[in-house]
């Protein structure tokens, strides 16, 4: 079982950037395929980007294409969401996600078994 860590949330002007880190527990982290999800007050959880167990392949949606980027860095357990030109709509606690299943593949309709507790994320107008 890993556990995971969000931070790097934080109050950031629109237009700005900030970057989540999720820190896993566990050797092995270079396992998971791992995603990262939000949820706005009053809205649905929403997928936001999703990378595979190696770093050669990643999925982002279209809401934030261009402007968020998820990375890893197996050796340091930690998965990343570089997310620049935040917009007030970015509002929102976002969560790490994991799954272990070598058959799941990675992205929006893929159910992850281990959930981090989030952390905030504010853009103000």
């Amino acid at each position: 079982q890993v556990q995971l860590v969000e931070s790097g949330g934080g109050l950031v002007q629109a237009g700005g950037s900030l970057r989540l880190s999720c820190a896993g527990s566990g050797r092995t982290f270079g396992s998971y395929a791992m995603a990262w999800f939000r949820q706005a007050p009053g809205k649905e959880r929403e997928f936001v980007a999703a990378i595979a167990r190696t770093s050669d392949n990643t999925y982002t949606a279209d809401s934030v294409k261009g402007r968020f980027t998820i990375s890893r860095d197996n050796a340091k357990y930690t998965v990343y969401l570089q997310m620049n030109s935040l917009k007030f709509e970015d509002t929102a606690v976002y969560y790490c996600a994991a799954h272990l299943s070598p058959f799941r593949g990675y992205g929006p309709t893929v159910k992850y078994d281990y959930w981090g507790q989030g952390t905030q994320v504010t853009v103000s107008s």
